[in-house]
Formats: structure tokens, C-alpha cells, sequence
């Protein structure tokens, strides 16, 4: 029998670098964040600045096109808010608000999450996703 879960339990706020995965890793992160219980995609509108900057001024080619390429995958997902302050304490606010989980491959963001108590869902080897709420 498959347990149901609740609303808040599936909602996943998706960092910059989170949307970047599929084109820098080869990675399908909608196939991963499902297998993980995830099915409502959230993208906070800084991240959407963020990656709109990237697309044009990215120092590598790689990353511009993983920008553009992630800015594609965005229409798969919720844009929410404005963008309007620092991405990373937006997605901090919203995870906290809205009692949902972040992707983030971002070290120090990671952190700060984990400290607050929040399911933080990462890229593992490269290959797929992991989530856990502390620091392992």
C-alpha cells in the first residue's frame, strides 16, 4: 500500500544551481525529484534573475548554456514572488513558509537549511538525487 502524502510533504523549492543539473550532468531532475516524492516544483523569482544574468554573462559557455537550458526547465515549475532581494535567503524564507524542501548543490546555503531543520535534496555522485534534513 503507498502511503499518501500530505501537501507540504511533496512542494521542492529549486535553487539556480539545481536547474543547471540536467544539462551539466545529464541528470533528469523532475524523473529524480518524483522518485523522491516531490511533485510540485517551486522557483522563487530570484533564481529566475539569477539565471537570466547567467544566460548572458556566465564567464564559461557551459554555464550560459546550462542557464539557458535551466530557464526552459522552468516552465515545468511554479514561479513564485519577486525578485526583489538575495536568492538564497528567499529560498530560505519560502522553504520555512511554505514547510517545503530545497534542491541545492550550494555548500553554505546548505548549511544554513540543514541548521533551520529544513529537507535539503541534493545531486550524489553525480548521478542522482539524495534528500536528508542534516548534515551527514
Amino acid at each position: 500500500m503507498k502511503e499518501i502524502l500530505d501537501e507540504d510533504s511533496v512542494k521542492v523549492i529549486i535553487d539556480t544551481n539545481a536547474l543547471m543539473v540536467p544539462e551539466q550532468f545529464g541528470v533528469d531532475i523532475f524523473t529524480e525529484l518524483a522518485r523522491l516524492g516531490y511533485v510540485r516544483c517551486i522557483v522563487p523569482a530570484q533564481v529566475m534573475g539569477e539565471l537570466r544574468s547567467l544566460a548572458v554573462k556566465a564567464d564559461k559557455g557551459r554555464d550560459k548554456i546550462a542557464a539557458r537550458v535551466a530557464l526552459g526547465l522552468t516552465e515545468r515549475c511554479s514561479v513564485v514572488g519577486e525578485d526583489n532581494f538575495d536568492a538564497d535567503q528567499a529560498i530560505e524564507e519560502m522553504a520555512l513558509r511554505e514547510g517545503a524542501a530545497v534542491f541545492t548543490n550550494d555548500k553554505a546555503l546548505k548549511k544554513r537549511l540543514f541548521s533551520k531543520g529544513i529537507t535539503v535534496i541534493y545531486l550524489r555522485q553525480g548521478q542522482y538525487l539524495e534528500a536528508t534534513k542534516k548534515e551527514y
